[in-house]
């Protein structure tokens, strides 16, 4: 079973959340929280990730399995997924509809991708483990692209028990499945939102097609000057997003 994290809030429908790659419950925390004042609110840990298990496979199926599981256990819920939790979300979707009331996609979309997140993997092997001491130290050692994204990773290094809360061999290894999409059919006819940022690139209006034809209720909304990490650069916009659309 998945690591959970636990908002209590009033009784109504839960919004189960899975965070996009190399993230965890904890990148949602504020949201979360705040959301929390309406329903109760389940982050996750997905496989490979936080405080999570690690397995030896990191497909979509496998992520969506993972999310039933959950929510077999706890009900059905709403869900929101960022990134790569958004398309474990929409599997789960199109695959167990029975346990997804409306579903909420951030800022991606049912497509194969060109770019890997390799080089965020080198960076992160790039900290020495046995000699690094604190967060600044294994920022400097990482030489990432910028200063965010050093500072995104970090939140994923146990400095104390000197290791990553990610399962980077798998992570590498399952690259091509995690950027890409598997091939499905079949339609959620439930209420989904698809939230982008203006500045991402992620969903294009030449996915709204195939969006549609596999969530034919879909909706479409953006959040102005902010890019794929739009509930960390806009968290104030991205709730009232996710709010009114529950609501």
């Amino acid at each position: 079973m998945l690591h959970l994290t636990r908002h209590d809030g009033p009784a109504r429908t839960p919004l189960l959340i899975a965070h996009g790659l190399f993230g965890s419950a904890r990148n949602w925390g504020v949201i979360a929280r705040r959301l929390a004042d309406a329903r109760p609110v389940i982050a996750v840990d997905m496989r490979n990730h936080g405080e999570s298990p690690w397995f030896d496979s990191h497909t979509y199926s496998d992520l969506a399995a993972d999310l039933a599981e959950v929510l077999e256990a706890e009900g059905p819920a709403d869900v929101m997924g960022h990134s790569m939790g958004g398309k474990a979300a929409m599997i789960l979707a199109l695959s167990r509809p029975d346990l997804v009331g409306r579903l909420i996609v951030v800022d991606i979309a049912p497509t194969a991708y060109d770019h890997s997140q390799r080089p965020q993997i080198d960076a992160m092997r790039r900290v020495d483990l046995a000699q690094v001491t604190t967060r600044a130290e294994a920022a400097a050692m990482m030489q990432a692209d910028t200063p965010e994204i050093a500072a995104f990773l970090l939140q994923s290094i146990d400095l104390q028990a000197r290791r990553w809360r990610l399962n980077l061999n798998v992570l590498e290894r399952e690259m091509p499945q995690i950027i890409g999409f598997p091939q499905v059919g079949g339609q959620y006819h439930g209420a989904a939102l698809f939230l982008s940022g203006a500045r991402s690139s992620y969903v294009r209006p030449e996915h709204h097609a195939r969006i549609r034809e596999l969530f034919p209720n879909a909706r479409f909304q953006v959040i102005p000057d902010t890019g794929h990490w739009l509930h960390a650069e806009k968290p104030r916009e991205v709730e009232a997003a996710v709010r009114a659309f529950l609501a």
